[in-house]
């Protein structure tokens, strides 16, 4: 079977789910459907937060996985197709087909185009039908509606928290590293994956600071009690499946208990895991002491917070992060005694949208920033590479040092997944934010008189706080954002590294539409699991109208201690930084964020960069073009 012919098949699963009927196969229908799949109804919202609906889940996702050629792949997956729920099917299909050998270079389509209830307001998919309606034998084309005004101060960031390929990363990201993956039963081991899951959400915590201070606002306030009345927020989304509008949440709730989880179980857990960072060590489900040390403390606390499969006492430790997208997604009716959606905290291709999702993974984040506190911070020899010296950094653009950002409209097909009554296309356009093209120059000096193999480290900082005041480098170092990090060798004397910002270790490479992949014009080289990464056009922040001083900081490592065996054969690593490589271990023995994920102590950022000549910082202005 050519790879073509399995991409259709693949497609044709993943068509038309909003509009699948909520009547499941009978049960003597079903072949040899595992009994525990098929349990959460149709039309019901799934959530990979949800301890329940994420064990059925992964039943699916393993059965599916399991199936002895790819034959027996397609016949599992439309016999799960007719029988379970619409987004569980589509999570676990996903899943399946991302780490099955036969299915490489095979593409999962844009959830965007799966599911585009989920990404665009209820308001403009009623547009749609109306200009569908009125127009059926015509392409129709409709703008996207807004979803507040400024009288909510959070307005002004909904370009980033709505944004379309921003909110697939997530998605994406979590069918990458399932919260459920057993390497055993599965056969790949993913590599620091509790580290991982700890690092890619303090990187989109960093990004949204960025964002607000590039908006003259006060950088988020970490969520931090469990008894506090929260912001409100109105998601304008409807979910086709149930036909029912994803939760709102009015001012002024807080948390509640749920059926399945309370809030003081949330505080002992808490409290719990911050005990066991104040000890120095977890204590295992068999009462041994597992110690938090430097190589490996960032990813058994990663596990246990999730928590994930790797917890290494979950009923212990709990279940902090996932039951706390779950009750802030609940507690508009945390009883369902009105049958109401969950509020978009429950899904990872909707979270996004609402500004508690920062404030929560800054309060995850605090967490690890106290388990990065009991380390002690660099010394000079951890981070320096003697005999290199980084003698200037230019980011070419336009204007050296000055990079120009502005609103770029793009489109969003909606009929792969919505049935509007039309054979002709129906396109929703929206704006989003972008960054003129740019690349970085960095001159090296290599002192040592041989080749030296190095690892090019390149993060963004802001240069002031809120109030105008220049940024301790201790609250600067949590708001840097990686933007690039890469190997490259040395030749003896001075050496000129020019890096193409499209080639960051952080973005993604295109993600092929439904409309493409039925063509037959995507490489089969191109495996999905590329498709994981943060979306190039959203690599840097906004910046203001005026420019928004930023420093740039390159940071020259010695890769010979950094380089993880077979880490220069990787495969589909477009976006390594915050996805890793399919089937590779983490291509850097680093912890992640170095050599700014430990705390600054009693030295300012003019002490630590002196006498470093491997780091070099350098002033960058953004500015947005309104």
């Amino acid at each position: 079977m050519s790879q073509q012919e399995k991409q259709l098949q693949v497609l044709a699963l993943l068509e038309g789910l909003t509009s699948l009927s909520h009547e499941s196969l009978p049960v003597d229908q079903r072949g040899d459907l595992p009994k525990s799949v098929g349990i959460l109804p149709r039309g019901t919202l799934f959530s990979c937060f949800h301890e329940v609906h994420l064990k059925e889940a992964t039943v699916l996702y393993q059965y599916l996985h399991d199936a002895k050629d790819f034959d027996e792949f397609i016949k599992r997956a439309k016999l799960a197709r007719d029988t379970v729920n619409e987004g569980l099917f589509t999570y676990s299909l996903s899943v399946a087909l991302l780490h099955r050998d036969d299915c490489k270079g095979v593409h999962i389509p844009p959830i965007q185009e799966i599911f585009p209830d989920r990404f665009i307001p209820a308001e403009t998919i009623n547009l749609a039908r109306k200009e569908v309606y009125r127009n059926p034998k015509e392409d129709i084309v409709v703008p996207v509606e807004k979803t507040g005004n400024i009288l909510d101060p959070e307005y002004k960031l909904a370009y980033y928290r709505e944004d379309i390929e921003t909110n697939a990363h997530h998605w994406h990201w979590h069918i990458v590293y399932p919260a459920t993956w057993d390497a055993e039963k599965m056969g790949h081991i993913k590599d620091r994956k509790g580290e991982l899951f700890y690092y890619m959400h303090q990187q989109m915590c960093a990004r949204y600071d960025c964002e607000r201070l590039s908006n003259g606002m006060n950088r988020m306030i970490p969520f931090h009690n469990f008894e506090e009345k929260l912001e409100g927020y109105a998601p304008h989304l409807i979910s086709l499946v149930s036909g029912l509008q994803y939760g709102a949440r009015p001012q002024g709730f807080s948390l509640r208990d749920l059926k399945d989880v309370d809030v003081q179980s949330m505080e002992r857990w808490r409290e719990r895991i911050i005990e066991a960072i104040q000890l120095g060590y977890v204590i295992d489900e068999h009462g041994e002491h597992v110690n938090l040390d430097e190589e490996h403390g960032a990813d058994i606390i990663g596990a246990l917070i999730e928590s994930s499969h790797d917890s290494k006492n979950s009923r212990f430790y709990g279940s902090l992060h996932n039951w706390g997208h779950v009750m802030m997604a609940r507690m508009h009716d945390p009883d369902g005694r009105y049958q109401e959606n969950p509020g978009v905290m429950s899904d990872t291709s909707t979270s996004l949208r609402d500004p508690i999702f920062y404030r929560w993974h800054r309060f995850v984040d605090n967490i690890f920033k106290d388990y990065k506190s009991t380390l002690h911070p660099y010394e000079k020899e951890e981070y320096s590479f003697d005999g290199i010296e980084v003698l200037e950094v230019t980011v070419k653009a336009k204007t050296d040092n000055v990079l120009t950002t502005f609103l770029k409209e793009d489109i969003l097909e909606l009929t792969h997944g919505i049935n509007l009554g039309t054979t002709h296309s129906v396109k929703v356009t929206y704006d989003h934010l972008d960054h003129e093209p740019f690349h970085y120059s960095i001159d090296v000096q290599n002192k040592t008189g041989a080749t030296k193999e190095a690892t090019v480290r390149i993060f963004l900082g802001p240069k002031y706080d809120e109030l105008g005041n220049v940024l301790i480098a201790e609250d600067k170092r949590r708001l840097m954002i990686e933007l690039d990090k890469f190997h490259k060798t040395l030749a003896p004397g001075k050496n000129t590294i020019s890096r193409n910002s499209v080639d960051s270790s952080v973005t993604v490479s295109h993600v092929p539409t439904f409309d493409e992949l039925k063509s037959g014009g995507v490489a089969a080289n191109n495996q999905e699991y590329c498709s994981c990464g943060w979306p190039g056009h959203m690599l840097i922040p906004r910046g203001t109208r005026k420019g928004m001083d930023f420093h740039l900081y390159v940071v020259l490592t010695d890769w010979e201690k950094d380089k993880v065996n077979g880490g220069d054969k990787m495969t589909c690593a477009d976006a390594v930084s915050y996805c890793g490589a399919l089937d590779h271990k983490y291509p850097d023995k680093r912890p992640m964020g170095f050599p700014f994920d430990r705390p600054v102590v009693d030295k300012t950022e003019e002490e630590l960069t002196a006498h470093v000549s491997n780091l070099h910082r350098t002033d960058v202005k953004i500015k947005f073009l309104s």
